[in-house]
């Protein structure tokens, strides 16, 4: 397995591949969002998972201008782990990495995720990964999603049991009090089933 970043593991991706065959497998309704893409590791493994079913695309999203500045909600007791610009990557760079590795080109987005439009998004949703290691970036991106999540859709997002990044954590919590899903926490990743 080739990893283009250090930003995800290996254990990672292969259970953010599984979840999303899981989806496939299931017939769920829907493309697949990225928020989050940085230099393109996952988007890689999405993109060729996804090219066993060419009638479905793949979404990502990012400022490409790195990690925005952070709130009261992602203050941690072990100190700033990141700061505003850090984890920066072009879209010409991450255009480049998906041609590297064989794969098609997915529709990008270049945008805070708060600045999303309606028509930047697929009309349904059948797997989302969010990887913006801020309270108000996955608020953000859950946002984005809401009305548009197929029943049986999966969301995986990175960071959740990141102690150092614990706006991740708050965010997902507060979502699933207004949401029907169920949660599984592995490896650090939430992964949120969305009722049937």
């Amino acid at each position: 397995m080739n990893l283009i970043s250090d930003q995800v593991d290996k254990k990672e991706i292969e259970i953010i591949v599984r979840e999303l065959k899981k989806v496939l497998g299931n017939d769920v309704i829907g493309d697949v969002t990225e928020f989050g893409c940085y230099l393109g590791t996952t988007s890689v493994y999405l993109a060729k998972t996804l090219m066993q079913t060419p009638e479905r695309s793949l979404y990502v999203y990012d400022s490409f201008a790195g990690l925005p500045e952070k709130n009261s909600k992602d203050i941690s007791p072990l100190g700033v782990s990141f700061k505003a610009g850090e984890l920066l990557a072009s879209k010409k760079q991450f255009i480049k990495n998906m041609h590297q590795h064989g794969v098609p080109v997915p529709h990008i987005t270049k945008a805070w995720f708060a600045d999303i439009k309606p028509d930047d998004l697929p009309e349904k949703v059948a797997f989302a990964y969010l990887d913006g290691d801020y309270y108000m970036s996955i608020i953000d991106s859950l946002r984005s999603l809401n009305g548009r999540l197929s029943p049986g859709a999966t969301i995986v997002v990175d960071d959740y049991g990141n102690a150092a990044l614990p706006g991740v954590a708050r965010a997902i919590d507060e979502w699933l009090k207004s949401h029907v899903a169920t949660l599984k926490v592995e490896h650090s990743l939430a992964i949120i089933y969305v009722k049937r």
